[in-house]
């Protein structure tokens, strides 16, 4: 069995009185594809921002290819980011700079790659998430929204990273232009043979983009399995969740 490229175990997160992730355990093994579904305001983001070490944790430890991701160690973190890609929710692109620079953006500052090789990466880069060398010295703000997160897309795999995180890639999205980034990110993911870790509450793309999908409900996992399963859990949490019912053990928030 392949050892987890990414480990969380018994993770616990609070803000004051409240509680948000309470003993979270998860592991994603290189070349595969897990999808953190649940609710608003029920972990998800929290949950990559303590993977990412932007968050400092309560209890519990984080593990990158085997290696404990302590808080002291600033060396660790800078290790296991330079193997990471993230897509952002709303893709978080740089406004004041043209869309090439964008995507090579860690080339340039993190790895020292001249700009002329940065910007013809840039354009490969593009050319994967089908998007043409006529949107390199475009700024963010003339694009749409799905070549938004196209960008994106793009600035996430330009440094071929060996684990990517998503966070809600189809939000604002139409259903057409959604499914075209699921498809973009399963074919880049795969691609690259990378493993990732995505959040999202829509079900399609957590259908189509995870081998795994695992259900976050009061700040632990309590459910997972692989894609195909998850209409047929036999969890009533999940089932209620996947197939967007009102009446259930989950409560509205409203």
């Amino acid at each position: 069995m392949t050892a987890p490229l990414l480990r969380l175990k018994n993770v616990h997160k609070s803000f004051g009185p409240k509680k948000i992730l309470q003993g979270l355990d998860f592991d994603v093994a290189p070349g595969k594809s897990l999808v953190i579904i649940g609710g608003s305001g029920t972990g998800k983001s929290v949950s990559l921002k303590c993977s990412l070490g932007l968050m400092t944790l309560d209890e519990g430890n984080i593990y990158f290819d085997g290696h404990e991701m302590r808080a002291n160690k600033r060396s660790e973190r800078e290790a296991m980011l330079a193997r990471t890609g993230m897509l952002f929710q709303g893709a978080a692109l740089f406004d004041s700079l043209p869309v090439w620079q964008n995507v090579a953006f860690r080339l340039i500052h993190s790895e020292g790659v001249s700009r002329k090789e940065a910007k013809e990466r840039a354009i490969e880069t593009l050319k994967k998430v089908r998007l043409g060398t006529e949107v390199a010295d475009l700024y963010p703000a003339e694009l749409s929204g799905g070549m938004q997160k196209r960008v994106g897309l793009a600035r996430a795999i330009a440094a071929k990273p060996d684990l990517i995180f998503f966070d809600e890639p189809t939000t604002g999205l139409d259903p057409i232009t959604a499914d075209a980034i699921n498809d973009l990110i399963v074919e880049q993911v795969k691609g690259l043979g990378a493993a990732s870790v995505s959040i999202t509450h829509d079900m399609p793309s957590a259908r189509k983009i995870g081998d795994e999908i695992a259900m976050l409900f009061d700040g632990k996992i309590i459910w997972r399995g692989k894609a195909e399963d998850v209409d047929h859990s036999g969890n009533e949490y999940v089932d209620q969740f996947v197939h967007g019912r009102a009446d259930g053990p989950i409560q509205p928030a409203i």
